[in-house]
Formats: C-alpha cells, sequence, structure tokens
C-alpha cells in the first residue's frame, strides 16, 4: 500500500533477509573481514553471533552472493532443537545427499565419500549452521567430529556457525566444548548500529526502491529512531514501515517526528489491553490479602526449591515432577498457604461467638454487638479478598506456564 502511494518498486523495509539490501554498518564491516579471514583459512569453525533481527542472515546472504560457485560447494542448515543422530542426517541432506535417515553410520559415510569427491574435483565445502544456540552439546560435538574428515592433511569441511548472544555464552563456557573452541578460528559479535548509521542505513534502503524525496522526512527522527530500537536492523524496519504506512493513509508528503512518536507509542501498546485487563483484576496492595499473597509466593519458592531438590536426589520424586509440573506444586503451594489462613479466620470466629455467649454474664461494653458484627462483616470480607487473590494468583500461574510452553 504505501509503496504504490510513495512510488517505491517494493517494500524498503521486509522483514525477510534480502542481500540486496544489505548495509554495510562498522560491525558488519568488521563480520566480514572475520570471514574473510576465515574462509581464506579453509579450516574450523567461524562464528558469528548477535541479537535476534542483528542483521546475521542477510550478512551471510550478501557473503553467498560474493562466493565462487565453482570452488566453493554451500550446505545451509537452519536448525531446530536437533540431537547428534538428527544434526548428521540434516547435514547431509544439505548437500543434497540421498540418504534415508535412521542410519547414522550410513550418513557419515555419505558425506566423507561426497567430500573426498568435492576435494578431488578441487572445491571446497562450507557448512553454515543458523540458529546454533538451538543445538544440543550432542549435536555440536558431531559438527565437531565432522571437521575431522580429512584428505591427506588437507581438512575437507569448514562450519560456519550463526547464533544468538546464548550461544556465544554457551561456546565460551561450557566444559563439553572445550574441543570445538579450540578450532574457532574466527568469530564475531554483531553490535547494534551506532546513532550516526540510522540515516545511511535508511536512506540506503529508500534509495534502493527508487525514493525521489517522497517523502521528506524531517532531520529529527533519527535520534528518536535510535532510542526507540536501540540500533537493532529489523526493529528498525518494523518501525519506519509502520511509519511509512501512517504517512500514506493520513496522505503526508513529510513524515514528521511527531509520527514517528505515534507510531512509537502505538507499537509499544500494542500489549497494552492485555496488560490492562490484568491490572483491573489486580487485588487492592492496601487490602487484606497483601499478606496472604506475599505468604503464598514464599511458600510457591519454596516449595520449588524443596522439589528440585529431592529430585536431584529421588528419580522418582523428579518423574512426579515432570508428570505433574512445577506450576501445578506452586498452585498448590498457594492453596495451601490460604488453607493456613481459613484456620486462623475459623479461630477468630469461635472466639468472637465465645465473647458473644459471655456477654449476659461479663462486663462486656454495651455496644459489643455492634463491634461482633463489624468484626464478622471485616472477616468475611478479608475471606472473600483472599479467595479472589487466590484465583486470581492461579490464572497469573497458569498464563505464565502457557507462555513459558509457548
Amino acid at each position: 500500500m504505501y509503496e504504490e502511494f510513495y512510488g517505491f518498486s517494493e517494500r524498503p523495509f521486509q522483514l525477510t533477509p534480502d542481500p540486496a539490501f544489505y548495509f554495510e554498518s562498522v560491525t558488519h564491516k568488521k563480520a566480514l573481514s572475520y570471514l574473510g579471514y576465515g574462509l581464506n583459512q579453509g579450516e574450523g569453525f567461524i562464528v558469528i553471533t548477535g541479537e535476534v533481527g542483528s542483521g546475521k542472515s542477510t550478512l551471510v546472504a550478501h557473503l553467498k552472493q560474493k562466493l565462487d560457485d565453482e570452488r566453493l560447494t554451500v550446505g545451509e542448515v537452519v536448525t531446530s532443537a536437533l540431537d547428534g543422530e538428527e544434526m548428521i542426517h540434516v547435514a547431509a541432506r544439505s548437500f543434497g545427499l540421498d540418504v534415508a535417515g535412521g542410519d547414522k553410520a550410513a550418513d557419515l559415510a555419505a558425506i566423507e565419500l561426497f567430500l573426498h569427491e568435492e576435494a578431488r574435483n578441487g572445491r571446497r565445502t562450507l557448512l553454515i549452521v543458523d540458529e546454533a544456540q538451538n543445538l544440543s552439546i550432542g549435536a555440536l560435538e558431531e559438527l565437531r567430529m565432522l571437521s575431522n574428515f580429512q584428505l591427506g592433511s588437507h581438512p575437507l569441511l569448514q562450519t560456519l556457525l550463526l547464533g544468538q548472544p546464548e550461544f556465544k555464552q554457551l561456546l565460551a563456557h561450557s566444559d563439553e566444548l572445550e574441543q570445538l573452541r579450540q578450532r574457532v578460528i574466527a568469530a564475531h559479535h554483531l553490535e547494534p548500529m551506532q546513532p550516526g548509521e540510522i540515516e545511511p542505513y535508511v536512506m540506503h534502503r529508500l534509495n534502493h526502491v527508487g525514493w525521489n524525496g517522497n517523502p521528506e522526512i524531517d532531520s529529527g527522527i533519527w535520534v528518536k529512531l535510535h532510542k526507540a530500537t536501540g540500533g537493532i536492523p529489523r526493529k528498525i524496519n518494523q518501525v519506519m514501515t509502520r511509519l511509512l504506512l501512517l504517512g500514506a493513509v493520513e496522505e503526508q508528503a513529510v513524515l514528521e517526528t511527531d509520527m514517528l512518536e505515534a507510531v512509537i507509542e502505538e507499537m509499544s501498546g500494542d500489549a497494552a489491553p492485555v496488560e490492562e485487563a490484568t491490572s483491573k483484576v489486580r487485588p487492592d496492595r492496601e487490602g487484606p490479602a497483601v499478606d496472604a499473597i506475599a505468604r503464598a509466593k514464599d511458600e510457591a519458592r519454596q516449595a520449588d526449591a524443596t522439589l528440585a531438590t529431592q529430585a536431584t536426589a529421588n528419580p522418582a520424586v523428579a518423574a512426579d515432577v515432570r508428570d505433574k509440573g512445577l506450576l501445578d506444586h506452586q498452585i498448590e503451594a498457594i492453596e495451601a498457604a490460604f488453607a493456613e489462613r481459613d484456620k486462623h479466620l475459623m479461630a477468630m470466629r469461635s472466639e468472637i461467638d465465645r465473647l458473644g455467649k459471655q456477654r449476659a454474664t461479663a462486663d462486656i461494653p454495651e455496644d459489643i454487638g455492634a463491634r461482633l458484627a463489624a468484626i464478622e462483616s471485616r472477616l468475611d470480607e478479608q475471606e472473600s479478598s483472599l479467595r479472589n487473590a487466590l484465583g486470581m494468583m492461579i490464572d497469573y500461574f497458569e498464563s505464565q506456564g502457557s507462555r513459558e510452553a509457548a
């Protein structure tokens, strides 16, 4: 829609990686240098990490355009949570090998034969593995074992690993990956773009789709755009897409800072209805349920710690925890905490009844009836508040559990 209104040949801020839109920021230029050095070595592992949307996939797509297809064969794997055997099978398929799966030895033999044939034909082989943070330790170890294939003293396979920051941490600190770590010959972490790179980045993409000055862009936008996106390319693309769409809808020839602020506010408020709904059902923080809620949370934390300790020492308990789920145990702990409070309420009511029976004989003020009625009413309110809080907390934990599972 907006590309037609402004006369663009295509959408300039699409979210899918496209090497045609590659922009060489300072951090991407460094990454390309490390990639060039690593590829010249022709062995081991090259590791590129970065936040979601930092441009890893676009960088690799740009790199592939520069590679000589006649001298380098490239296989690509976008991983899910693969174990070691699955990793071998997927790697074989990435090179176009006809492997049936289920036979790791056969898959390995097919890969080795393929690598030898490529080497004899004067071709090197590169395996690109994206989303490496999803791989198991076993799968990473299998990749390391593949790097052992040689023809004489010549390595047959080089691997490029792309991953999010957690993969960088795993690789740096896992004792199980020491041997793989020793084979990393080049690594770079993609940083966010600097404030001064935002305008060149946006204009680069606009010029690629035939921008001719329409729309004009207020110079005050760039600082706000960097602040809103943190310099992450994909986030910049998201904001600019919404800004251009707003401009087209309102038929604006100039994109101004107040329009950007409106877009940012709208995007940050996309989740507001859920948050607002949640806030409406929260109990009064000054109400009688506060203490019980705090106790319930403590009980839930203690239950988690106890279950974790028991699961470590007792396989049967561990199985029970897996089957039942910590969420259920948390809810049970909360219910137990409220049950304890109910006992106290019952004891208080018994004391009130006893005082009422003593009214005729004991020296009790004449307004004791009104006082007892007020206490009884307060107790009823407290019990109702506690029950509501219990229901709300259970709903909260269940919704949290659903999000974590997703």
